[in-house]
């Protein structure tokens, strides 16, 4: 931050509101946007005429969790214009962790936060947001409580109902984490242990955020055939327990469930007409990614990471996750397996670096390659890397997440996992949803993609003061040429940085400086 006054002249301001777009000179001083108006003075100038000047992104599901303490310039999200990032996501994240579950949560975590050598030396949220502090990081970051990592210290990994006791102890520590500094509270109601909680667990801790505003972060039980159940049980928390409900990475997996997009979002729509707070975010591609292990059925997951790998090792429950990922027809579980098939999952992370020959390939390919069969070639994977495994999974349309994307209520996030070869998401959501989306396809205007991008994010975790660009307003900026934006990475090639992003100012410090990283590394930890 410097208590100069830098005056971005002459763009086109595209201010966040969905308002339109207004010729003129922004100012920024001391981390703040000062003025918007015209022949504005200062210390300092920078012609943007011929681009876009507006706010921020805002990326609502981020996995830089471990990622940040390693590089803190994190190149890949500030290059497409990222300047807040939203860690703690899926309910399972780094922190709340005791002392002597570290080495096994950071062993489960690695092929979805990746390793990166970052020795892990923190137990609550504090202790990791200070930790993150520390490193200096470029953009500015939020963190959600973990509702997995809080389960687990209250009651371990196992697949059973929580007592009340239990409950009420999630819900004090809880208290603790948001005072602590956590912006909400995370669940990814497909993964373990957050899948072995009901609808009334949700509902006691929807009460804890309804208390101060925050919001719980929702990937839902079903994002494909039980996907109306799943936004029904969303309606429902929020009428409970009065708390916003933000639902993750909106989607609609496997072509039979592509057909039902208009009753899920008739579902929200319903519910937002009676007055709850619904709101989702989305990526604007086909493919998703996440840990290999979410292949496997919730029942092989019980009892943690190590039960997980002796289930492995038994020829009979071998037998069991095989019969039950082969099934046809509608199941009671996001089965990947039916969505995707072998030849659409894909390996995208092994952070041990063993298996460097099966990054970018399909399960098929892997399994041809080692003689196998799909289901034995992914379980020997499994077994060897101690479930630490990352894949990209192809199940979506493109029609269907074009559908998506044109809700108001919807804002952009990447998903992105960085390590190994990741999602071409990581680098160029931002700018595929300006050049394709927008530039290209006319989905919505660009003002309307902008606040979506920018204000939207921020109001539906109520981040305050940033997201505009008013006075008063963290000058957290970007500018980019609207005829030039786009992303450039490809599942083949996903990290390359995208084009037609000029300038990045976090805190009204230049990052990214004519396409290139600057030193500065102004970012702060919001809480």
């Amino acid at each position: 931050m410097t208590s100069s006054t830098l005056v971005l002249r002459g763009g086109t301001v595209v201010d966040g509101s969905g308002g339109p777009p207004l010729s003129a000179d922004v100012a920024v001083k001391d981390g703040s946007v000062v003025a918007v108006g015209h022949r504005l003075a200062g210390d300092e100038s920078r012609d943007c005429a011929g681009h876009v000047v507006c706010p921020g992104f805002i990326d609502t599901h981020s996995h830089s969790d471990v990622k940040v303490l390693a590089d803190p310039t994190l190149p890949m999200k500030v290059r497409q214009g990222i300047t807040l990032e939203v860690f703690g996501q899926d309910g399972i994240s780094v922190a709340p962790v005791k002392e002597e579950e570290r080495p096994a949560l950071k062993q489960k975590l690695s092929g979805l936060l990746g390793d990166f050598g970052v020795p892990w030396d923190w137990s609550g949220v504090s202790g990791y947001l200070r930790r993150v502090a520390r490193s200096r990081p470029v953009p500015d970051v939020a963190y959600l409580a973990p509702h997995g990592a809080i389960r687990q210290w209250v009651m371990g990994g196992g697949d059973r109902r929580a007592s009340a006791e239990q409950k009420a102890a999630m819900q004090a520590l809880l208290r603790q984490a948001l005072a602590e500094g956590a912006c909400g509270m995370s669940t990814g109601l497909i993964y373990p242990p957050c899948c072995y909680a009901d609808t009334a667990e949700l509902v006691d801790l929807g009460r804890v955020l309804a208390e101060t505003h925050r919001p719980l972060v929702v990937h839902m039980r079903s994002e494909s055939d039980r996907i109306l159940e799943a936004v029904r049980e969303m309606v429902a928390v929020a009428h409970e327990s009065g708390c916003r409900i933000h639902i993750s990475h909106l989607k609609l997996a496997g072509r039979n469930n592509w057909a039902r997009v208009d009753e899920v979002l008739g579902l929200v729509a319903r519910a937002q007409a009676d007055g709850l707070h619904l709101t989702a975010d989305q990526y604007p591609y086909v493919a998703g990614s996440t840990l290999l292990g979410a292949i496997l059925p919730p029942w092989a997951h019980d009892g943690g990471t190590e039960a997980t790998l002796a289930r492995l090792r038994d020829a009979a429950a071998r037998a069991r996750m095989k019969a039950a990922m082969a099934e046809a027809g509608p199941a009671d579980w996001d089965n990947f397996w039916s969505w995707s098939g072998p030849e659409g999952i894909v390996v995208a992370d092994i952070p041990s670096g063993r298996h460097p020959e099966w990054l970018g390939k399909s399960l098929a390919e892997m399994a041809r390659a080692r003689g196998q069969d799909p289901f034995e070639a992914a379980f020997d994977l499994l077994l060897e890397e101690r479930m630490g495994v990352a894949m990209i999974s192809f199940s979506q349309d493109e029609a269907v997440v074009e559908r998506i994307f044109r809700q108001p209520w919807v804002n952009a996030c990447t998903d992105g996992l960085l390590g190994g070869r990741p999602h071409p998401r990581a680098y160029g959501t931002y700018p595929r949803i300006l050049g394709r989306f927008v530039r290209e396809k006319g989905l919505v205007s660009l003002e309307e993609a902008v606040r979506k991008l920018t204000s939207q994010a921020a109001r539906a975790f109520g981040f305050e003061g940033c997201g505009l660009v008013r006075p008063g307003y963290r000058a957290n900026l970007v500018v980019f040429d609207a005829a030039t934006v786009a992303d450039r990475g490809t599942f083949e090639e996903p990290a390359l940085f995208p084009a037609g992003i000029r300038d990045v100012l976090v805190g009204g410090e230049l990052v990214v400086s004519d396409g290139e990283p600057t030193r500065a590394r102004p970012g702060k930890v919001l809480d």
